[in-house]
């Protein structure tokens, strides 16, 4: 059975080649020290296999792109250094067995055709987020004469942390499937806002999360990395922490003994190297399914409380889903009992929205009414909010049980002359100009202004906000989750 027999993180700042930085790379001595450390330990290791996760891949909303190409090539011509140079054999049977495990659990990964990667003009060189750490092991190989290893190489995808997590376990059994010794190597930087020497500025919130950081890497609190709000990570301008929740994920079910070799931020950029060595399989480190149970607890309550709106919606997508088939609002009151009458007195638009881990995982509704009731309009909605939202792959049959539902009732909008006619929380706003109409509901979590409101949604219309454009505004009745 193959094991992952240690696992590092690494940062990747190009100026710590010698040929990038030409003489600047000894700001970084630290890291430099501490990334020539961690090489050799892989050296040591004598893996058959690394397994390299890269933030600066092609990046999907949710799909991990791995090459399948039978060789994988890369340097840092873009760095000046052309003639830093880098090329592997691809462990492609492994990459095989990970997108296997992965589809199996909805979770969507795997290479793309060559024709499409021209059309979205992504490169298939190996990026300078594996390429940095990549540089340091293959210099350590070469050194010492050591046997070549194979590699995995693994782009990131912006799903909700957890699902990244699930993706990093689905590699774990992956590797259990073979019969080789796997380096897991997660670059990434931490920060780039720790300092005012970064081109990105300064904020304290980068401090505060570089600090928490390490401090859950050297302790090995992985729910508390697993928690950090998307929020904050945003505002921190943080570059690897889905990265390493891959790494962390591919552990779940092992004990782990992180030791960090070094932080700093000389650049105004936190930089971290840790190696996280593996010890024995421990049933109470299963944490995804102490998270799935606690998820169930929650989504157990909530359906408890489910008005009819939301029970009908939820209904409505299950049975598509699971049947292929539009339910009727009939069906459901034989099996659940009459609906309230204005459900089916009255017509209004409305919105299904759902979200998966606290995030959204799909929206799609009506602005005026298009069915005979609000019923029909909410059964036709919540399959489309499932199924047809351009954003998103359609909702499996495994996500289900984990998706929380609200349905908005909207009032009739009304013209409004300017912002200060708009309450993020009490009012939507719809946005028009010609044919292109742009709608964003209340009450979002991080809309906090008017103005942020009336950009998304033009954004969303594809209106410039230079663009002569009209505004109306809303309110809604909602039903379930905010």
């Amino acid at each position: 059975m193959g094991k992952i027999i240690n696992a590092y993180i690494f940062p990747h700042p190009p100026i710590i080649i010698p040929e990038v930085g030409k003489g600047s790379e000894i700001d970084a001595i630290k890291t430099i020290e501490a990334t020539k450390r961690a090489a050799e330990d892989i050296r040591k290791d004598a893996p058959d296999t690394i397994i390299v996760t890269t933030p600066h891949g092609p990046f999907f909303k949710d799909f991990f792109y791995i090459p399948t190409d039978t060789i994988l090539k890369g340097d840092l011509g873009q760095f000046d250094a052309s003639e830093v140079k880098l090329e592997f054999e691809n462990n492609t049977e492994l990459v095989e067995k990970i997108v296997r495990n992965a589809r199996a659990e909805g979770i969507y990964c795997g290479g793309l055709e060559n024709n499409l990667l021209k059309r979205m003009r992504v490169s298939k060189k190996i990026d300078h987020g594996a390429m940095v750490p990549l540089y340091f092991v293959d210099k350590e190989y070469r050194k010492n004469n050591s046997k070549k290893f194979k590699i995995v190489l693994i782009s990131l995808a912006d799903l909700p942390y957890i699902d990244i997590y699930r993706f990093g376990m689905c590699i774990g059994k992956a590797v259990a499937e073979t019969n080789e010794r796997i380096v897991f190597l997660a670059s990434g930087d931490l920060s780039h806002t720790v300092s005012h020497a970064s081109p990105y500025g300064y904020n304290p919130k980068g401090v505060e999360f570089d600090n928490l950081l390490v401090k859950y890497i050297s302790e090995g609190n992985v729910k508390g990395i697993l928690n950090f709000d998307p929020y904050f990570c945003e505002e921190a301008a943080q570059c690897g922490l889905r990265s390493f929740l891959i790494m962390f994920g591919a552990l779940d079910g092992y004990d782990i003994y992180p030791k960090v070799y070094s932080y700093e931020g000389p650049f105004g950029v936190g930089y971290a190297i840790a190696k996280i060595e593996i010890g024995d399989v421990n049933p109470n480190r299963k944490l995804y399914e102490e998270y799935k149970k606690e998820m169930e607890r929650k989504i157990s309550i909530l359906r408890k409380d489910e008005d009819p709106y939301v029970s009908l919606a939820r209904f409505a997508l299950e049975t598509y889903v699971r049947e292929g088939r539009v339910v009727s609002q009939n069906e459901y009151e034989q099996k659940f009992g009459d609906l309230p009458e204005e459900m089916i007195r009255d017509r209004a638009g409305t919105f299904v929205s759902l979200k998966k881990h606290g995030n959204l995982r799909g929206c799609i509704g009506t602005i005026q009414p298009t069915k005979k009731n609000i019923a029909e309009e909410i059964i036709h909605n919540a399959i489309s909010a499932g199924t047809n939202d351009p954003r998103f792959f359609p909702v499996s049959a495994n996500e289900l049980d984990e998706l929380v539902y609200s349905v908005d009732v909207l009032g009739e909008p009304e013209p409004i002359e300017s912002m200060d006619q708009l309450d993020v929380i009490k009012y939507g706003v719809i946005v028009r100009a010609g044919f292109r109409t742009g709608l964003l509901l209340p009450n979002l979590e991080g809309i906090d202004t008017p103005e942020e409101q009336v950009s998304i949604a033009l954004r969303k219309a594809g209106i410039s906000p230079n663009e002569k454009y009209t505004m109306e505004r809303f309110q809604v009745v909602r039903h379930g989750a905010k």
